[in-house]
């Protein structure tokens, strides 16, 4: 079964060349792009507009769904995906932990790092909010920091420094590391639903102008950048390279 019209998907504006800057609007589109699936960005901000005041969201012929997670799952129920049946369940258990790691565990670092940490909010804030009128823009920049950093602390990973935030980033991306090992996708040889959010976090460390110990371990590991290399090869070959991907290769 497939589409009756292409679905339409909200998500942040594109920015540094890569699909999106938020790991989970990147993950959505990069699962279209291995499905198959019909679909059409929107464009425009639409934060204020989503179900759960998060981005991304969907309009599956009018039915307005938001979460990445949820999402994938109402399309794999829906249009019978078979981008997971050559795992068994073993894999599709692993697949499930590695999910968690990046979703609720390496996301917390890399927050932190561009929002939180001073050498990056300096020049991001100017990014996100340069064009807001001056007064607007010193409220609505305080307020969204004040907003992250409560959620970080009340998820708590904020109680800790931040030698030791970054620390727990960087065992995530050593375990990473660890199981990809030579393998060109995540779970072997073919890609799956896992991919999508490995691929979203990862391009969204390496391939960005952010800077963070997380990023700097990361940009240590050949195999990760080759692996985003991979993913955009099979996902987004009908685009340019992100604009710090060459960088990237050069520091591999």
């Amino acid at each position: 079964m497939s589409p009756t019209a292409p679905i339409k998907l909200y998500q942040f504006p594109l920015m540094w060349g890569l699909p999106n800057i938020s790991p989970f609007c990147m993950k959505l589109e990069t699962y279209f792009r291995l499905t198959g699936l019909p679909y059409e960005v929107i464009k425009g901000d639409h934060v204020f507009r989503a179900p759960k005041r998060k981005l991304p969201f969907i309009d599956d012929n009018g039915q307005i769904i938001a979460d990445s997670s949820i999402i994938i799952q109402h399309l794999k129920t829906r249009y019978n995906d078979q981008l997971d049946d050559h795992l068994d369940a073993t894999d599709r258990a692993v697949a499930h932990a590695f999910q968690r790691m990046f979703e609720e565990s390496l996301y917390w670092p890399t927050l932190y790092g561009r929002w939180l940490d001073d050498r990056n909010w300096s020049w991001m804030r100017g990014l996100f909010f340069g064009k807001l009128p001056p007064v607007v823009r010193q409220l609505v920049q305080t307020l969204a920091q004040r907003k992250l950093r409560r959620d970080c602390v009340g998820q708590g990973m904020g109680h800790h420094t931040p030698e030791q935030i970054y620390a727990f980033g960087c065992k995530d991306i050593d375990a990473v590391v660890a199981f990809l090992g030579d393998k060109p996708f995540f779970m072997g040889n073919q890609p799956c639903t896992l991919d999508a959010t490995v691929f979203g976090f990862l391009a969204n460390l390496l391939w960005t102008p952010v800077k963070s110990p997380v990023i700097d371990h990361a940009r240590q590991y050949p195999q990760l950048n080759a692996y985003c290399h991979r993913m955009w090869a099979r996902c987004f070959a009908d685009r340019p390279l992100p604009d710090h991907a060459y960088q990237a290769v050069a520091q591999s």
